[in-house]
């Protein structure tokens, strides 16, 4: 089995990778930069790309071929002002990166899930998808707009053998999170490896009747 992963030298990204192996299958990990080798397994393939430009999605798309599932964790979290304050370039930043690059990394994988009749898609989104936040309005509306995209998606192919779904962690324990939020209780919050167990099933064939869903994940947050 072929699994493409973006975002996958993120803070979630390494969790996901290590389940993926785990389970025999041959990984292809997307992100903007790869500063060392990161795995030694020979089943783990690590592609530098910029994932907001189509030709680029399309580039991946064809080295992962065929791909049966994709795990799209590729995304960011910016704001601090409310809407009356909140530049363009802090709207047009989270629009690029929670949404756009679902958008043209689909398109890029699509066409080969069409043709083999099966695949599954798999979103990480955000619980602020739901449940906006004050002063992250770019962020809350870009996750609700990957939120719409994928339940779109969903419904093009539900007589195809393909599925689409998305997960809403809440806070997750990451590293980056903890230096960010020294106060915050981190034991409240979800674990890498607990959003990369219900990425692994919703990517297996247990969860073929599973498609257009949103899924929280938030821990005790």
């Amino acid at each position: 089995m072929a699994i493409l992963i973006t975002g996958a030298n993120g803070g979630l990204g390494s969790a996901v990778v290590e389940a993926f192996l785990g389970t025999g299958a041959t990984v292809y990990g997307a992100d903007l930069a790869w500063k060392h080798q990161p795995h030694s397994n020979p089943r783990f393939h690590p592609i530098e790309a910029n994932l907001l430009e189509a030709a680029e999605c399309d580039r991946v798309a064809k080295l992962a071929a065929p791909v049966d599932a994709l795990l799209h964790l590729l995304g960011g979290f910016g704001g601090g002002q409310p809407v009356a304050e909140t530049p363009d370039e802090t709207w047009d930043k989270m629009l690029g990166l929670n949404l756009r690059s679902a958008y043209t990394i689909f398109r890029a994988v699509l066409p080969g899930m069409l043709k083999a009749g099966k695949g599954r898609i798999v979103a990480v989104g955000a619980r602020a998808a739901i449940e906006p936040i004050a002063n992250f309005a770019a962020y809350s509306v870009s996750k609700a707009a990957l939120v719409a995209l994928v339940k779109t998606v969903a419904l093009e192919v539900k007589d195809s053998g393909i599925t689409a779904n998305v997960v809403l962690p809440s806070v997750i324990d990451t590293p980056a999170n903890r230096a960010a939020m020294p106060a915050a209780d981190a034991s409240k919050w979800v674990t890498p490896e607990a959003i990369a167990g219900l990425l692994v099933w919703l990517a297996s064939d247990a969860a073929r009747d599973v498609n257009g869903s949103a899924v929280p994940i938030y821990g005790r947050a």
